[in-house]
């Protein structure tokens, strides 16, 4: 592995090295003893055309932990692709870091760097992917129900957007079945299901407009934000399309006793996913969001740290 982009560039292998080191880092550091430093001395550059918490707090945290540093850097004082081309920041920062790590608009500008980096290149979130976190949430459902996901069924409820789309791709490599339940004009796009479906021969696909017929069979619930960043003049028009769409306890007692709830975060309690959801006893949604970290240190410590 050079560098973390998409889910779909990843083999089943190197999913399961990321996962496993995680899962060791995790345990490790459960000790007390903290991690061994095996990124002292390199430097981490996060780069940031979004805000974030998770993100930028897992990643900056993860490499304190594992002995390096991280440089935060504002998408407004780079201007990435506006001040200065992708290619000349990529080759500036290589020459200084030993990793990059961008939150960005447009996927193209991961490409773009990927193509004149020394180092490796990671993606904190895109407008098409977001990676890391797909790997926080198969820790996540790991934790719950063992390591072998093997057909086991993330039923996700909402938006086809940038998360689905790794959500999807890394059930599909795993041979966790798939069920995605959006309103009309909102699925994954017909030619990237096309290409996820070939991944795995145990992997089933299902792509709906009703949420109870993907929660019924469903071991983990997962839900997102119908209004993403960059989306907020669509907001009313997105709530009004979404209606009928939120986990709430209803949708819940449709799905089998176990399953488990999901959400990326941030969350807009009372609007896709309700309070009692959220708080209550089949939410995840927390450690969830505390295996970023770990998530994120098993990408760190694989790509520049050499496991």
């Amino acid at each position: 592995m050079k560098h973390c982009i998409a889910i779909a560039d990843f083999t089943i292998e190197q999913i399961d090295h990321i996962l496993e080191v995680g899962f060791q880092l995790r345990n490790q550091r459960a000790t007390g003893q903290g991690n061994d430093p095996i990124l002292k001395n390199q430097t981490l550059a996060m780069l940031f055309e979004k805000p974030s918490l998770r993100t930028r707090v897992s990643f900056e945290q993860a490499m304190n932990e594992l002995g390096g540093h991280a440089i935060v850097l504002s998408g407004s004082e780079v201007g990435l692709g506006k001040r200065e081309s992708v290619a000349d920041v990529t080759r500036v920062l290589c020459g200084m870091v030993q990793g990059i790590a961008a939150r960005v608009f447009e996927h193209d500008k991961l490409i773009e760097m990927a193509d004149h980096a020394s180092a490796p290149i990671i993606n904190m979130l895109s407008d098409d992917a977001h990676p890391c976190q797909a790997l926080a949430d198969v820790m996540t459902m790991m934790d719950e129900f063992g390591r072998d996901l093997t057909g086991r069924t993330l039923a996700y409820v909402g938006d086809g957007n940038n998360v689905a789309y790794s959500l999807a791709w890394i059930c599909a490599k795993l041979g966790i079945n798939f069920s995605i339940a959006a309103p009309a004009g909102y699925e994954l796009p017909a030619e990237d299901v096309e290409k996820i479906k070939t991944h795995h021969s145990a992997f089933n696909f299902v792509q709906s407009h009703d949420p109870l017929e993907v929660v019924k069979n469903a071991d983990a619930i997962y839900t997102d934000t119908w209004v993403s960043m960059g989306q907020e003049e669509e907001k009313a028009k997105r709530i009004n399309d979404f209606a009928g769409f939120q986990i709430n306890d209803d949708l819940l007692s449709h799905a089998p006793d176990h399953a488990i709830v999901l959400h990326c975060l941030p969350a807009y309690r009372g609007v896709e996913i309700t309070d009692s959801v959220m708080d209550g006893p089949r939410s995840r949604v927390f450690p969830e969001a505390h295996n970023r970290l770990h998530a994120q240190k098993g990408v760190l410590a694989v790509l520049m740290g050499g496991k």
